[in-house]
């Protein structure tokens, strides 16, 4: 399991890859750029792969009661990187972080999702596309691709919280 986390999480230190996806209905490629701190994303997404399949619940925010996707993400940045976030997604996306290209990721980014100015969902970037989180009551916590069918329509920008 561990081996195959490392393989896994290779391609988060080695060149830009491109993912095609989509965002908001239209064709968008995917560029994983690299992060700013390396060592600081690589912990962030093993943290957050590692809690795959962790039980949904609303207002959850650990491991041992369910995550809902904020909790999740505060969970997983305030352990792997000493980062405490805001504790409600509305309030991740109003957060005092940059702003990345859509089609320029890094992994560890935060990916929002949405309709319109409203935000309703949080996940982590992981790269090649795909984002870890907490979709659903009666689900777990899992991995998907931003260019997915439901996603990639409601798909609104991404923040990037470590520098």
């Amino acid at each position: 399991m561990a081996l195959l986390l490392v393989f896994a999480l290779g391609a988060c230190s080695s060149a830009p890859k491109r993912a095609p996806a989509q965002a908001g209905g239209s064709s968008l490629a995917i560029t994983d750029v690299a992060p700013a701190d390396p060592f600081r994303a690589n912990n962030v997404l093993i943290r957050a792969l590692g809690l795959v399949g962790t039980p949904y619940r609303w207002g959850g925010n650990t491991p041992e009661g369910g995550f809902d996707c904020s909790g999740l993400v505060g969970y997983v940045f305030r352990d792997a990187a000493s980062l405490s976030l805001p504790r409600t997604t509305g309030e991740i996306a109003r957060f005092d972080a940059k702003s990345p290209p859509p089609n320029r990721l890094a992994s560890g980014d935060l990916v929002l999702f949405g309709k319109g100015k409203n935000v309703f969902h949080v996940g982590i970037y992981v790269g090649e596309g795909r984002f870890v989180h907490a979709p659903s009551t009666g689900g777990t916590v899992r991995l998907d691709r931003v260019d997915g069918p439901y996603w990639r329509d409601h798909y609104t920008g991404a923040r990037r919280v470590l520098d």
